[in-house]
């Protein structure tokens, strides 16, 4: 009885913190963007601000690696700092150069929570469970955009609905800490860390994010510019999410597959995903077929990406930061900048090729680890 209400505990608080967590993502990179511009900030200026979190993401973890451990008071520390510097967006976003500063700072406190959480989530949770709790970001990315899509009618209202949500991930992420039984790594342990022994793998988990930056910035402005109505196109992206949901529930029996070869499917298949939008840009169906792949080209592959590098290093928590900072941070950012660049016909014929790129040099990793499980040990 006591342990059922130890989970049911954490499940809740685990639960609350990926909705407020996501549901401040959701604020951040769905309404920020268009609100900037509101506020006389050029295109190439919003893309600097929107350049530095994802930057700081992919700084922080070679900084952690020779310099801090993420421990639990500094788990606490990034928490604290999120909330603070979304107060501070309220009074620096009128300047673009303390507004920079402060989404500097923003974007290095949201890249160690977020490890810190799925660490002790992948360590207390069986694969099955971590889909039906981690499907509650889902719900609080989609919660929010559908809410202040409909209500947002200012910019420092939806600066509150910011501050709210980072207040309320701090206050739910707080309990999290006595759940936290995994092993704090010092710095000594961390400097052990190597990149490059699996340098394949981590150079595919950054080709399939740079594949992704055509349709995290253009999928809306691609869709419209094919006929395709900006109301039905909200609704494409909603669809989207709803099948990553849908996976996050089931996806448990597929999880106790080779995930390798659940990497590899979900990177064909995201390759897949990209012709589909290249052939047929102004058809309704194919594009709502592509977005249904979103379950596996988003869903599967991240929960088995995060999966594949917990078994893979003993340095869990620095192993889930540079997991993020090499995709979503570096890959999110030469995504962006490279299809901004690209933009036009041929953008999403590029992002496939790039995306089946990342499915052969997983292929080599898989060769590479399977050579040296097979070599004798001396």
């Amino acid at each position: 009885m006591q342990k059922n209400s130890f989970g049911s505990t954490f499940y809740f608080f685990l639960a609350a913190y990926y909705f407020f967590y996501f549901g401040l993502v959701g604020v951040y990179i769905i309404f920020m963007p268009k609100i900037l511009l509101e506020l006389d900030y050029s295109p190439f200026q919003v893309g600097i601000i929107y350049a530095a979190a994802p930057f700081m993401r992919f700084l922080l973890p070679f900084i952690f690696r020779h310099l801090f451990a993420i421990t639990p008071k500094i788990y606490l520390l990034s928490l604290l700092v999120t909330f603070i510097t979304t107060l501070v967006f309220l009074t620096t976003i009128d300047t673009f150069y303390l507004y920079l500063g402060s989404n500097l700072l923003f974007g290095a406190a949201m890249g160690v929570s977020l490890p810190y959480v799925e660490t002790i989530a992948l360590s207390k949770l069986s694969k099955h469970t971590y889909g039906k709790i981690r499907l509650w970001g889902s719900l609080g990315f989609m919660g929010i955009a559908l809410w202040l899509g409909n209500i947002l009618s200012s910019a420092h209202e939806a600066l509150y609905y910011l501050c709210s949500m980072a207040f309320l991930t701090l206050l739910f992420g707080v309990f999290l800490v006595k759940f936290d039984e995994t092993s704090h790594e010092n710095i000594h342990e961390n400097a052990s860390f190597s990149l490059l022994k699996y340098w394949a793998f981590w150079f595919s988990i950054f080709l399939m994010q740079v594949g992704f930056g055509g349709y995290y910035n253009f999928f809306t402005i691609y869709e419209t510019s094919h006929g395709i109505s900006l109301e039905m196109t909200s609704w494409m992206w909603s669809f989207g999410v709803i099948c990553e949901i849908v996976m996050l529930y089931f996806q448990g029996p597929l999880l106790q597959k080779n995930l390798l070869n659940i990497l590899q499917f979900a990177t064909l298949t995201t390759a897949f995903r990209w012709l589909l939008l290249y052939l047929y840009p102004s058809s309704m169906l194919v594009t709502f077929a592509s977005q249904s792949l979103h379950a596996v080209s988003f869903a599967l592959y991240h929960t088995a990406a995060i999966t594949y590098v917990f078994s893979l290093y003993t340095q869990k928590k620095l192993a889930q930061q540079f997991f993020l900072g090499i995709s979503f941070g570096l890959g999110g950012s030469v995504g962006a900048l490279l299809a901004g660049k690209l933009y036009g016909e041929y953008l999403f014929l590029t992002e496939a090729f790039i995306t089946l790129l990342a499915f052969f040099i997983l292929r080599v990793h898989q060769k590479r680890k399977n050579i040296s499980v097979g070599m004798p040990h001396v």
